[in-house]
């Protein structure tokens, strides 16, 4: 995981144990342990055992995404349960291309937010909304991948929160391009990096049985498992580095689970039962073996015209 030390507050590396972080004298940064077949995450961890710079308590620490500006993030739509949910459609019910290929869309790695961070509100946006989604941190560059193989190329991990601004989102996708300022403002990434081996007793199939749940202002919301998807995270990979490369530290989201955004509950539930998120909601995240994302929803910036509306030609 990445953290401030408590010595200088700089940006460091630990190893989490038992309710606590073993810090790294160095690197500072996770992304330089990637790019091998996990080896080096190895020989830190052991590292930090042996002869850790520091050992802080998790609850006393201030944690960072674990990759704080990733190189890029590619975020898809892997589970077909969320998309007829936002939809109204049955099961099996969406246009025939969904189920050829993955899609996704790259989202911004300047707006990546730690676990714990505030997440302000989108400007101009009344519909905020939160996502929950597994999400995966590439460890070995590659290009072409074979699906079969791809896999290979994960280094671990972590909670993936895509924050929505549904309304900008739904008027900008009507002209035919987008997401862009809907998904443009906070990535919340967190809290660690847990590894393939960590993960490989909650395999199931060509998924992970992992419990999902949401509450807001200690409300529950979310309740749902990533054990279904209709991609697995090699065919993601393998569709992401196609005609192109994945490099270390590259952040992959699976895609929000089936029930894991306010869009989806409120369509089948109402939106008194599930209103959008405002400024003072608390939201806690959280995945089993992968930890919490705890956050406050914050007032965002507020929204500048680009030009008045007797000015439109």
């Amino acid at each position: 995981m990445t953290y401030a030390s408590a010595v200088d507050g700089t940006d460091r590396v630990g190893l989490l144990e038992d309710g606590e972080i073993h810090g790294l004298r160095s690197p500072a940064r996770l992304v330089d342990l990637l790019g091998d077949d996990g080896e080096r995450l190895a020989r830190a961890a052991e590292e930090a055992r042996r002869d850790p710079a520091e050992v802080v308590p998790l609850g006393t620490a201030s944690l960072r995404a674990p990759v704080p500006v990733p190189p890029s993030i590619r975020d898809f739509m892997a589970f077909e349960e969320h998309v007829c949910n936002a939809r109204g459609l049955p099961r099996g019910g969406l246009e025939p291309g969904f189920y050829d290929a993955p899609v996704f869309y790259f989202t911004n790695p300047a707006a990546v937010l730690g676990p714990h961070d505030d997440v302000p509100v989108s400007p101009g946006s009344a519909a905020f909304d939160y996502e929950l989604e597994l999400g995966v941190v590439v460890g070995r560059p590659g290009a072409d991948l074979d699906p079969a193989e791809a896999e290979q190329h994960v280094a671990g991990y972590l909670v993936f929160c895509d924050w929505s601004a549904r309304d900008l989102q739904k008027a900008e996708m009507r002209h035919g391009l987008g997401p862009a300022k809907g998904k443009d403002g906070a990535t919340t990434l967190g809290p660690a990096l847990v590894t393939p081996d960590e993960l490989a007793p909650r395999r199931l199939g060509r998924a992970f049985d992992l419990q999902a749940r949401v509450t807001v202002n200690g409300r529950p919301s979310t309740t749902s498992n990533f054990r279904d998807p209709l991609w697995s995270i090699g065919e993601l990979l393998a569709y992401a580095s196609r005609g192109t490369r994945l490099v270390p530290g590259d952040v992959i989201g699976s895609g929000t689970v089936g029930a894991g955004c306010l869009l989806e509950l409120s369509a089948l539930h109402g939106t008194e039962a599930y209103p959008w998120l405002h400024p003072g909601d608390r939201v806690q995240l959280s995945v089993e073996v992968l930890g919490d994302i705890t956050t406050t929803v914050v007032e965002g910036a507020p929204l500048r015209p680009l030009r008045r509306r007797d000015e439109h030609g």
